[in-house]
């Protein structure tokens, strides 16, 4: 095999990493001027800022407005945490796991917590039968594995009358997949996915009935001050106004309203859903077009079109985890593709984020340098047999 011949044409934003993620294409530095730096973020221009961070995100996503929405410490995991600390205990728990982040909520539950829980997984690639969970129980699950590229098509199989509370994952999903609010009591997200935003604040967003529950039951175990979202018995209203239960960055919020604006400026959720399509299409009829490459979500409805993972499918490669990393090394070497490596816990492969951010036609210019990158690792084994 000779050695390839490089493309003409490179990506003008190599920032393909699945988080934290692109900023948005027209993200300046100077856009952030406004931010209250210096201030407290108890003052009233912190509190404005913080609530217009929560009205557009209501906003923009589209949630109900009996749903509470809050700004919470350390990211989506501290979010996740808090839900779980804070409702689980009050029946049987369900905890569903197709991938690594899944995987660490069953270690909570378990672990941790010592709930009554049964254990649902799935190899990644693969998803749980969501149709086959008692949804009398209380049901943790991530909407879009973010290690594993594979998401739930849709929420039919939860069903309206359940008992049981449905707790969500979908850090790298909203903003850029269609979420049932009525199939949800507990969303939770993080800034710097979809939204290319500043990392280390989460998104907790509440239902009526995961209100009630919170209201109603008080879990067995000690709850740290960070988690702790009652007082006296009823919930505390302020952490759903902006009134954060630690000390935010004014410059991260700030960032985060930009983002915002340029999503309503877009044509807000449809038009990022449209962009995420049309990233990971792309990025579909090249594997369709290659056979030496595969999604590795088995089912093309279950594909998720943010966190796009892919494996080399060429028989011939006989330690695939040495050759993907080279892959992404010639790549980062050649500055067209950042951090595209699989996830540690995953299978060998590649992790390419086509997240609103990601402009298409950077996803389209990196297809020729993935395929170039393919066979120049391949002439270089030859050449070394």
């Amino acid at each position: 095999m000779t050695n390839p011949v490089q493309p003409a044409q490179r990506p003008v934003n190599p920032r393909f990493s699945s988080g934290p993620c692109a900023k948005i294409p027209t993200f300046d530095l100077a856009k952030l001027a406004d931010a209250p730096l210096g201030r407290s973020h108890r003052a009233a221009v912190g509190k404005a800022k913080l609530k217009a961070a929560i009205d557009g995100t209501r906003e923009i996503l589209g949630v109900p407005d009996d749903y509470r929405i809050g700004i919470v410490p350390a990211s989506d995991t501290g979010a996740v945490e808090m839900a779980m600390w804070s409702l689980l205990g009050e029946r049987k728990t369900t905890m569903v796991a197709w991938e690594s982040f899944g995987a660490g909520w069953v270690t909570d539950a378990v672990k941790q917590l010592k709930l009554d829980a049964e254990v649902k997984t799935a190899d990644y690639g693969q998803i749980v039968d969501m149709a086959a969970i008692d949804y009398n129980t209380d049901v943790v699950f991530t909407w879009n594995g973010t290690t594993s590229g594979v998401r739930m098509p849709h929420g039919d199989m939860i069903p309206a009358d359940r008992e049981g509370l449905t707790i969500c994952d979908a850090t790298s999903a909203a903003f850029a997949m269609d979420l049932p609010w009525d199939k949800l009591d507990v969303v939770t997200f993080s800034w710097q996915k979809v939204m290319g935003g500043e990392a280390a604040h989460g998104m907790l967003i509440l239902s009526p009935r995961a209100v009630e529950r919170l209201e109603s039951y008080t879990p067995a175990w000690p709850l740290p001050k960070i988690f702790r979202l009652t007082k006296g018995g009823k919930l505390i209203d302020g952490i759903f106004k902006g009134e954060t239960i630690n000390t935010p960055s004014m410059l991260a919020v700030e960032d985060y309203l930009l983002a915002l604006d340029w999503a309503r400026d877009l044509g807000g959720l449809s038009a990022l859903i449209a962009r995420c399509d049309a990233n990971a299409a792309v990025i579909d009829k090249f594997c369709a077009a290659n056979d030496w490459i595969a999604n590795l979500a088995e089912d093309p409805a279950t594909a998720s079109t943010t966190s796009v993972c892919l494996k080399f499918t060429d028989p011939s490669i006989t330690d695939g985890a040495a050759f993907a990393k080279a892959v992404a090394k010639r790549l980062e070497a050649e500055g067209v593709a950042l951090d595209i490596g699989a996830y540690r816990d995953a299978p060998a492969g590649l992790r390419i984020w086509c997240g609103a951010t990601v402009e298409t036609a950077d996803i389209e210019a990196l297809m020729p340098w993935l395929d170039w990158a393919y066979h120049a690792e391949r002439a270089a084994l030859d050449a070394a047999a």
